[in-house]
């Protein structure tokens, strides 16, 4: 049979590649980045050019798995997804229906419907027990923009920046940025791009990073210690007048609050405390305050590093204070094409209650509540463990893997084991799949239809794809949103989307979910579908919204003194002793070949990277006796992992650098080339976790290190 060439595009991550997948006899032969393509230009990532070898491994599962009298049994997808519904009401009856709980992982994340399928369930059976992978890496950034004001009109975009800040963001090896950062799409190329135009890029990391390598100034902040980086930058702003009067003047409260604490980190002090060299400080907040357009953003590390809220907090009065947004008459910054749009105006949008405000649901440990939609992930394991009303007898796991991603490994494979119900949706034996009850195997992205609506946030044009699927799904697999309107079914329930309920009577097809799902967006899914030809992205520039003027009915403004904010910056300043008796700071970083826990099975993507080697500076290594390529012991206050030790330069004195989501419960010393080792397995979920967000502490672990 003849070779088709169809287009489509990546759903390893989030940054939605645009692709050219060869098919033949219903099988995807090969892929490569579409050179058509107005916004990616051919640009894919090594990891999305193995999507092949993940849709054809002889190891897949293409069949549900059902664990009977302690085996795993091959059940047929409809008496798989009934034994789950039975269960399911099972437990629900005997122990209420927040005994349930529902998680989405990285790889729920990357089908355009499961987030909004999972959800729906959680709210369907009442419980408030819903979780993502948000929680566990990245929550301060959403309580920080709800917290402190949003800017209706959206913040400068990266194609029109004078100055880039990156705080621990490496887009180049991760392939994400917040919005204002650096687009996911080719990113070493619009950096230098960008830099051929003008572009100033800071960049604080403690190792020299990829993105560092470009830097017009690069600060090696010591891990953990952004705040004093950030507020010795505010400090030099205040100081020298350079931020923007009139806007804040018209727009922010809470500025003498922030201007008193931040006066006591001179450049001096604040540069000693965060390892960076005064005069480079300054140039940085002059660099930054200076430019007329661009964003100071953050990665996953500095939230992950202990002061994530206060990290966050303060990149967003670096923003605020120098008005890094789209103003009146502008276009808006992202469109958003599949997002539900809200007015679009120059002014700061009503404030959003969080964690735990009066009306939301609280977890019943360490004071923790909602964020949003989710409850903190820092929380599961023991709202697992711990008997009592409320406590969670079923998880479903759509696209996670808990026992990898989550902190305290080992108490959570713990909390894994004791569940009554464990259902995995995952297209691998995972670590999780391996401890589950039932294993249901899904679709591929490439055998199924998607949009584009993960990867929008990105794009600052109104950039969409409808695409169908171009390869066709092996064995007994169904899409994730077909899994939950099954098990919903059986259930008796209604699931519910933005735009109304689902139909019950027979599944919907995939465009009639996604249509319901996104209602009130720019165009309907539907419509993007009729307007695709030979499965081209459609830009519908003429309907770029447009920043209005501000309604004079509502007042609201930038409150930088709201809630513990900036106290919490004072207490810092007061308190910088941690992890006495552990010389070490273990910080995380990103892998090329993985994108957190996904890839691992993927015979390719092993070959290049089969461990996730602990970075140490060659004089460290000489220091403490350590061959590099040696097997080395890490251990922290919690517990003792072991890595293969490899010299780098590029890695501060005192630090050790490893990739996370590598290495399952039964990874050692015996396997850690193989296997690598989990990070995770350092941190607690009880003890240092940001008191804001509970999310715990995983990067700068204070950790001592030795030959194994």
């Amino acid at each position: 049979m003849a070779v088709e060439t169809r287009r489509t595009f990546c759903r390893f991550c989030h940054a939605n590649c645009a692709m050219l997948a060869d098919v033949e006899d219903g099988k995807v032969i090969a892929v490569r980045g579409d050179p058509d393509d107005p916004v990616y230009g051919g640009y894919t990532c090594l990891k999305g050019r193995e999507l092949p070898d993940s849709h054809n491994a002889p190891h897949r599962l293409v069949r549900s798995l059902v664990r009977r009298d302690g085996d795993f049994i091959e059940t047929a997808m409809d008496a798989a997804l009934t034994h789950v519904a039975d269960e399911l009401r099972r437990i629900i009856v005997k122990h209420g229906p927040h005994s349930v709980a529902v998680f989405i992982g990285s790889g729920g994340y990357q089908n355009s419907a499961a987030w909004a399928a999972s959800y729906s369930l959680a709210q369907a059976i009442g419980t408030r027990n819903f979780y993502t992978s948000v929680t566990l890496d990245q929550p301060a950034k959403v309580f920080t923009t709800q917290r402190y004001g949003k800017w209706m009109g959206g913040s400068n975009t990266f194609e029109e920046a004078d100055v880039a800040f990156l705080i621990g963001n490496n887009p180049m090896v991760s392939h994400y940025s917040p919005p204002g950062g650096v687009p996911p799409f080719s990113p070493s190329r619009r950096i230098r791009d960008r830099q051929k135009a003008g572009l100033k890029l800071i960049v604080a990391d403690p190792r020299e990073s990829d993105v560092g390598a470009l830097a017009d100034i690069y600060l090696p902040v010591k891990p953990g210690e952004d705040p004093a980086l950030l507020a010795g930058m505010l400090n030099v702003i205040f100081a020298e007048g350079l931020y923007d009067r009139n806007f804040v003047a018209a727009h922010v409260d809470g500025v003498a609050e922030l201007e008193k604490a931040v006066a006591p980190f001179t450049p001096e002090l604040a540069a000693a405390r965060a390892g960076v060299e005064p005069d480079a400080l300054r140039a940085a907040a002059r660099m930054f305050a200076g430019a007329e357009r661009g964003c100071a953003v953050t990665g996953t590390g500095p939230e992950m590093a202990g002061n994530g809220t206060l990290t966050e907090y303060l990149v967003t009065c670096l923003n605020v204070l120098c008005a890094r947004f789209k103003q009146e008459g502008e276009k808006t910054a992202i469109p958003g094409v599949f997002t539900a749009q809200a007015p679009r105006r120059a002014q700061v949008a009503p404030p959003v209650p969080m964690f735990g405000a009066e009306g939301m649901a609280r977890s019943r440990f360490r004071g923790l509540g909602q964020l949003g939609f989710e409850m903190p992930c820092n929380v599961l394991a023991d709202e697992i463990l711990t008997p009592g009303e409320g406590q969670v007898r079923a998880l479903i796991s759509v696209g996670g893997n808990p026992e990898v991603g989550f902190p305290n490994q080992l108490k959570m494979r713990r909390a894994l084991d004791d569940l009554e119900l464990f259902v995995q949706v995952d297209p691998w034996m995972s670590a999780s799949a391996k401890r589950a009850d039932v294993v249901l195997a899904p679709k591929q992205c490439l055998e199924r239809e998607d949009i584009t609506n993960l990867s929008e946030w990105w794009h600052e044009r109104p950039y969409a794809r409808y695409v169908e699927a171009v390869a066709a799904a092996p064995g007994d697999v169904l899409d994730e949103y077909e899994m939950i309107w099954h098990i919903a079914k059986h259930l008796g329930l209604q699931l519910q989307l933005a735009g109304g309920p689902l139909p019950m009577d027979a599944c919907p097809d995939k465009q009639t979910f996604l249509d319901l799902m996104t209602a009130g967006c720019l165009v309907p899914p539907s419509q993007v579908r009729r307007d695709t030809h030979e499965g081209e992205a459609v830009i519908y520039d003429d309907l770029h919204p447009v920043v209005e003027p501000a309604d004079p009915s509502e007042s609201y403004g930038f409150d930088l003194a709201a809630g513990a904010m900036p106290e919490q910056l004072e207490r810092y300043g007061r308190d910088e002793a941690r992890g006495a008796g552990f010389d070490y700071r273990l910080i995380s970083r990103r892998s090329k070949t993985r994108f957190n826990s996904i890839g691992h099975p993927l015979a390719k993507l092993r070959a290049k990277t089969t461990t996730n080697p602990a970075y140490i500076h060659p004089a460290d290594l000489a220091d403490l006796g350590i061959a590099d390529g040696s097997i080395v012991e890490i251990t922290s206050a919690h517990a003792t992992i072991h890595g293969v030790a490899k010299a780098s330069d590029k890695v501060r004195r005192g630090l050790v650098s490893m990739a996370h989501a590598y290495g399952d419960s039964e990874a050692g010393k015996h396997n850690v080339r193989e296997l690598g080792g989990s990070t995770n397995r350092l941190t607690s979920d009880e003890v240092d976790f940001d008191p804001i967000t509970g999310q715990a502490l995983q990067s700068a672990i204070p950790v001592r290190i030795a030959a194994a």
